[in-house]
């Protein structure tokens, strides 16, 4: 019966640990274990464990091991704006390689400053990978190159469903022409 119930608790918690960032068990004062996930009320609990829970994006598990581990260590920035065809590449570069990567828009004020103070001055497309890598302007040589120094594989996965090559005309009617 115990088990019963401890696993219909942990299956709670399983199912909502996509909302939440950690799991509190605690014992209060009678000896009695609580499993929340807000932490226990003040002066209340003899014991408490917290444990971190992380979920990871959709997509994330269909990018490759490298990809994942380089965008853990260096997450890559788009700075950019309605600066036309640049960005434009810059944005098909990174998609091109398959660099999940965050895009900051800099015609807002916040992000403006943000990028003022990151590069010195006010100019997009600006690259930014990790926190030291800053690169202004679109060049695909030089971002290749923070990329592979960063640990991001050269060449994107497809991911998704494969598409079937065609199949001949002779496999279709036995090798008779159209009618």
């Amino acid at each position: 019966m115990k088990l019963a119930v401890f696993f219909c608790i942990f299956c709670m918690f399983t199912v909502y640990s996509a909302q939440s960032a950690s799991l509190y068990r605690w014992v209060d004062a009678d000896g009695k274990v609580h499993y929340t996930d807000q932490p226990p009320p003040p002066n209340t609990a003899k014991k408490i464990e917290e444990k971190e829970i992380h979920t990871r994006s959709a997509d994330d598990g269909q990018r490759p091991y490298a990809t994942r581990v380089a965008a853990k260590n260096f997450p890559v920035t788009l700075f950019n704006s309605d600066c036309g065809e640049v960005c434009a590449k810059a944005r098909a570069h990174l998609a091109a390689r398959g660099i999940p990567f965050g895009e900051k828009n800099a015609s807002s004020p916040e992000v403006a400053e943000e990028l003022r103070k990151l590069v010195g001055s006010l100019v997009v497309p600006v690259l930014a990978v990790g926190s030291v890598i800053r690169l202004k302007g679109y060049e695909a040589s030089a971002w290749d190159a923070a990329l592979d120094e960063a640990g991001y594989p050269r060449s994107a996965p497809a991911i998704g469903s494969k598409q079937k090559a065609p199949v001949p005309a002779e496999a279709k009617g036995g090798g008779e022409g159209k009618r």
